[in-house]
């Protein structure tokens, strides 16, 4: 009788642990600091500033201010999601430690699109900005969503004549990152 109920005992356990294994296998676990750490998102954006600013002779600058637009959605350039305030932020920030003198500034809406030409021009405003701060160039971007990924555009413009002195675009995959931070915030 004492060997009935302890295998039914184990048996019972046995069906409990396998139980278990079946729901720990499908629960997604957490991400951890190591995955931030070596976020994907993180370093393709650092790419695309590394590659923007590729062969830009930092001693010809001189200590000239540069300002980072926001990166706006090239079908309202008056709006831009998450996505685009988080790029500009990282661009600020990889330029810095690349050695520019970037300000801090929060430009919303500040570029737009001739119609006409779908020319990239800076603002007035922007204009107007960056002389009150003497920089000499200012980071523009858009992003376009499109079904498999969002695809971004950066120039660097001289804030004097508007000239592109470069330019670079890249793609993010539309990841749960990603289209997150394309939703409009509520």
């Amino acid at each position: 009788m004492n060997y009935l109920r302890l295998s039914m005992a184990v048996a019972a356990a046995s069906m409990a642990l396998i139980g278990c294994s079946t729901t720990t296998g499908n629960a997604k676990s957490e991400p951890t600091y190591e995955d931030a750490a070596s976020s994907k998102f993180m370093n393709v954006n650092r790419e695309a500033i590394n590659r923007l600013v590729a062969g830009v002779d930092l001693t010809k600058l001189a200590g000239t201010p540069v300002l980072v637009a926001t990166v706006v959605n090239v079908n309202d350039l008056r709006r831009a999601a998450p996505l685009g305030r988080t790029l500009s932020e990282q661009y600020a920030s990889y330029m810095v430690a690349s050695g520019f003198n970037v300000k801090e500034l929060k430009l919303r809406g500040d570029v737009f699109v001739r119609e006409e030409t779908g020319e990239m021009m800076l603002s007035r405003e922007v204009k107007d900005i960056a002389r009150a701060h003497s920089a000499g160039l200012v980071v523009v971007g858009t992003y376009s969503t499109a079904a498999q990924f969002t695809y971004i555009s950066l120039k660097l413009v001289r804030t004097d004549t508007g000239q592109i002195l470069r330019g670079h675009d890249y793609a993010l995959p539309n990841d749960a990152d990603v289209s997150r931070l394309l939703q409009a915030p509520r």
